[in-house]
């Protein structure tokens, strides 16, 4: 390209894409947590046959897990047209599909009324939202990326992580006051259904916003030069097939929310392993966590701006991993404010330097015509993986077993180290011009060069918010 700073100047775009990015991904990850919440308190009573209570919870959380397994399906096909039609659209379109399959679990028939028909339909519209969400973060991770001036892309892009942790929040701060206060007759026939008709807010609202984002310069020009790919996801494989690998690697990383989140909770609170934790205290948890995730991500997005990207992942792995021990040990010796503190320093702490930075990592790692086939792809393989850690901690420390703090907390830190080598191991590129990102024999930008474009970025932004 004749001239590498064409796109990564500060402009207007820079913050509307940041802002669609954040809502949009609040909006479709405050959908995908709603259920899971709904799948734990109401769904076995609701939809699945009464006389065995038993059976009814593992179907119903069944269908939570079901939203991971549409997920790699997902990333395959708006990957696709991401890398083909545009970010703006797949946004769009994961919007949609988001924002009305959440919608209509809260239109859905009971079992008592339809039978059978109720979890099949229960289970097609969770299909439809792990699909969606498939395409939601490395499209607008992307979008943020190939808008956002250079020097600032760690930064920008650590948004779209920072409304997945506020969608979270949301959900909790909708649905856990209804079935506090509600009468349980009112929460268990129609209370419950308010959260997910709220979606409509999503649809109205996410389109709203990203309508006002234009399409990237990056993706606009690889169409005015005609190198939009007609199959981005054999040029991802063709091209990039090392550095999917790695990133299938580091979204391993999500063994630690399924530690202190899954497990964890699983192993204070149910009387089988005898700790005798409080359920309520564990609810607070996720929402604290989250909470503590949204002050912590921006600061290390601009730190990994400063540093680089990997140092903030490599250190985030290790740590998180090294402090599940302590988590899981605490939770053994049933001291709850150790166990608290541990998981909110573990998860909405060091978690952060890896929860922060990929947004902006994984697509620095891809071309420009392959970017979010190649990211959506092996991230979504990569979670769907530990998606299936819950079963594997059960059956390796079940109930009754000895040591669970050391075997849990060995393989959660042997996951975390794969995730820190595969950071180790792939390429800087902070310092990478745009048009560059993808190329493995690409030249980092200067040190002393790029902390002049990078203040100089900072100062565009200070004097725009002045209104100079």
């Amino acid at each position: 390209m004749a001239n590498p700073e064409k796109h990564e100047r500060a402009n207007p775009q820079s913050k509307k894409a940041a802002a669609s990015g954040w809502i949009g991904s609040a909006l479709e990850y405050y959908d995908f947590f709603i259920y899971a919440t709904a799948a734990s308190l109401i769904f076995p009573q609701i939809f699945f046959p009464s006389g065995n209570p038993r059976i009814a919870i593992i179907a119903s959380l069944a269908t939570y897990g079901v939203g991971y397994v549409a997920r790699p399906i997902g990333a395959f096909v708006l990957g696709h047209m991401g890398d083909t039609h545009g970010r703006k659209q797949v946004l769009i379109v994961c919007m949609f599909l988001m924002g009305f399959s959440t919608m209509a679990v809260g239109l859905l028939p009971t079992y008592h009324q339809v039978g059978l028909w109720a979890p099949a339909l229960l289970v097609a519209l969770r299909l439809i939202q792990g699909f969606a969400v498939a395409g939601e973060i490395s499209g607008a991770s992307s979008m943020i990326l190939e808008h956002a001036p250079f020097g600032r892309r760690g930064f920008f892009a650590s948004f779209t992580l920072q409304g997945v942790q506020a969608g979270q929040i949301l959900a909790a701060a909708v649905f856990l006051p209804l079935a506090h206060f509600m009468p349980e007759d009112a929460f268990n026939s129609w209370g419950w259904r308010i959260p997910f008709l709220l979606s409509f807010v999503v649809i109205v609202a996410g389109y709203i916003i990203r309508r006002e984002v234009e399409e990237t310069p990056a993706f606009a020009e690889e169409g005015q030069h005609g190198e939009l790919p007609k199959a981005p996801i054999i040029q991802a494989f063709q091209l990039s097939w090392r550095d999917m690998i790695r990133v299938v690697c580091m979204s391993l990383m999500n063994v630690i929310p399924v530690v202190a989140t899954v497990f964890g909770a699983a192993y204070a609170v149910q009387p089988a392993y005898g700790i005798g934790f409080q359920k309520d205290i564990y609810l607070w948890i996720p929402v604290l966590g989250n909470i503590l995730a949204v002050l912590v991500i921006p600061y290390v997005g601009n730190l990994s701006d400063r540093i680089g990207r990997k140092p903030p992942i490599v250190v985030g792995a290790l740590g998180a991993g090294l402090l599940s021990f302590l988590y899981l040990y605490a939770i053994s010796i049933h001291n709850v404010p150790l166990a608290i503190a541990a998981s909110l320093l573990m998860w909405g702490i060091v978690y952060q330097g890896y929860n922060a930075v990929f947004p902006s990592f994984y697509p620095e790692l891809f071309r420009t015509r392959t970017r979010v086939s190649a990211m959506a792809i092996s991230q979504n393989i990569g979670t769907t993986i530990t998606a299936l850690l819950p079963a594997l901690f059960a059956t390796v420390a079940p109930p009754g077993s000895t040591n669970v703090p050391l075997t849990i907390g060995a393989i959660t830190l042997g996951v975390t180290v794969i995730s820190a080598i595969a950071a180790f191991t792939a390429r800087e590129t902070y310092r990478v011009h745009l048009n560059d990102l993808g190329q493995s024999g690409a030249a980092p930008v200067d040190k002393l060069e790029y902390d002049r474009l990078r203040a100089q970025a900072m100062a565009d932004a200070r004097l725009a918010k002045a209104g100079v």
